[in-house]
């Protein structure tokens, strides 16, 4: 009897039951395929470093004596299609039995489950082990409610997984510092320069070049330095508590133009291919602070924490209660298109070019970036949000529509009409010059609403919350600023809109 066991790119995790006791009767498969590269252009360093994790993992698991069928992008029997590389090795190998583990994008699932309904070979699926939740959680835990919101299912999961709780009560009085998470970096804390590792992908390089696959974003180095196995990525978790922690929580929504990556862990590309899991970064989160609780305050704990237990495994049950329909909501009705400057960082916005100029140069934004300067930007100005979800998917390393859908589609463009965000997460100039150091060199003024050198973040503001009235005006959170938009003169309103026309008809000139 033979199993045959399909690995995907983002199911790289060696602490998988799979991997325990006699390996004799398995063949694993794992497979770099066109019809991954290609179905969304992704920035060269995503392709690059899911292919280098890829390729290490599959020499892990033969360093352990298994046995591995491994695909390059160039093997000459790489069909570049999953089912045709299965079906193939099934019939080569006499597999008499396949299993795989429950993908976390819709679009595999649903390719691996048609394919096992017409499959003549017993079949098993099982799961990923790397989640705190499985699928359905989410929707179990708000059955019969009106909203779910995320702070009440991150409330249970503090309680279920007794993380950060004392005696049924949050630890340290509070169950949420985001009020205490909100400080701009003022250069007065160090940052340590990040851990780089030197993953040599010349190979890779060369493949993806030879194949002529398109890619966006830039790579001009011959190391790949994020982790890409487990020992890296214990590294660079390590690294993250003794120089990062004392000040994550602090700065975690700033932005600066000369700190890519601020007080930031660097663990997302690991954690989403799946290289380590949640539970065991939070347990080390804890046990460091636990042994140094005297230097690092809750509060940086706190916030770190919320990012995973709360706000990854949500983003994931909204994503499986909600497709696929989920995936062309567009409650506001948005039709325009991207810039051209989203592909180039060319613009005399100054926060647009500093966050997008590092997502190309370096596939990666934090969380704040993401949301309040290139989402602020692409919802304020109406854009299909289609368009941004491609964006999105496929500029950052860590981007997988699991959880890349559901901030972007939802949070960021609020297309979903409020099934996960309670309001639109829009802003003008103020916020933006409140979190970073962008406005200091800009070549608008954040002040102004109107002419030349008015920020066109203040016209795109107060146009984007009249042309969308009738939607998001009964909205409880929005009203404040439709009572401000209301007391303005008919006369001003006027000069904004068709400011902000001008600038959603020419976004390439500002």
């Amino acid at each position: 009897m033979k199993t045959l066991r399909l690995i995907l790119g983002d199911q790289l995790n060696s602490k998988h039951t799979w991997f325990k006791g006699d390996q004799s009767e398995y063949i694993y498969c794992i497979f770099e395929m066109r019809q991954e590269t290609d179905y969304v252009k992704h920035h060269i360093q995503k392709v690059i470093g899911f292919f280098a994790a890829m390729r290490a993992f599959s020499k892990t698991l033969e360093a352990e004596n298994c046995n591995v069928i491994y695909y390059k992008l160039d093997n000459e029997n790489n069909s570049q299609n999953l089912i045709d590389n299965l079906q193939q090795i099934i019939e080569e190998h006499k597999i008499t039995n396949f299993e795989y583990q429950e993908p976390d994008e819709y679009r595999l699932d649903e390719q691996l489950s048609t394919f096992c309904k017409a499959l003549a070979i017993k079949h098993k699926v099982y799961s990923t082990e790397h989640f705190y939740t499985s699928r359905q959680d989410l929707t179990t835990f708000f059955k019969d409610k009106k909203q779910w919101l995320m702070e009440s299912f991150y409330r249970n999961m503090r309680k279920k997984h007794d993380v950060l709780m004392i005696a049924g009560q949050p630890e340290g009085g509070k169950w949420n510092y985001d009020k205490s998470n909100r400080n701009k970096w003022k250069e007065k804390e160090p940052i340590p320069e990040f851990k780089a590792f030197k993953n040599e992908v010349s190979d890779i390089l060369s493949v993806i070049k030879s194949k002529k696959i398109e890619t966006i974003g830039s790579f001009n180095s011959k190391y790949f330095e994020y982790p890409i196995n487990r020992k890296q990525t214990l590294e660079q978790l390590k690294y993250f508590c003794e120089h990062l922690l004392i000040h994550f929580g602090d700065y975690q929504d700033a932005m600066h133009t000369e700190q890519v990556y601020l007080f930031h862990s660097r663990l997302s590309f690991a954690m989403n291919c799946k290289i380590i899991s949640p539970k065991a970064i939070v347990t080390t989160v804890l046990n460091y602070w636990r042994a140094h609780g005297e230097a690092i305050n809750i509060s940086q704990v706190e916030g770190f924490i919320r990012q995973i237990i709360g706000w990854r495994e949500y983003m994931r049950g909204m994503y499986w209660a909600l497709m696929p329909e989920y995936k062309s909501l567009n409650y506001l009705e948005n039709k325009n298109s991207l810039p051209n400057f989203f592909w180039t960082g060319n613009t005399k916005m100054n926060c647009l070019k500093s966050a997008i100029t590092n997502s190309l140069d370096n596939g990666y934004a934090h969380h704040i970036q993401r949301l309040m300067i290139t989402g602020n930007y692409a919802l304020l100005t109406q854009i299909n949000p289609d368009e941004v979800d491609a964006w999105y998917l496929g500029i950052y390393v860590d981007a997988v529509e699991w959880v890349q859908l559901p901030n972007t589609r939802g949070m960021s463009q609020f297309a979903d009409g409020g099934k996960i965000a309670t309001k639109p997460y829009v802003s003008s100039g103020s916020y933006i010059n409140k979190m970073s150091n962008y406005c200091d060199d800009c070549y608008y003024n954040k002040k102004e609403k109107i002419g030349d050198k008015a920020c066109p973040f203040n016209s795109l503001y107060w146009n984007f919350l009249d042309d969308k009235r009738e939607k998001l005006s009964s909205i409880f959170r929005m009203k404040m600023m439709y009572s401000l938009l209301n007391k303005m003169k008919p006369e001003d309103l006027h000069s904004i809109k068709l400011k902000a026309k001008d600038i959603i008809e020419n976004p390439d000139n500002y």
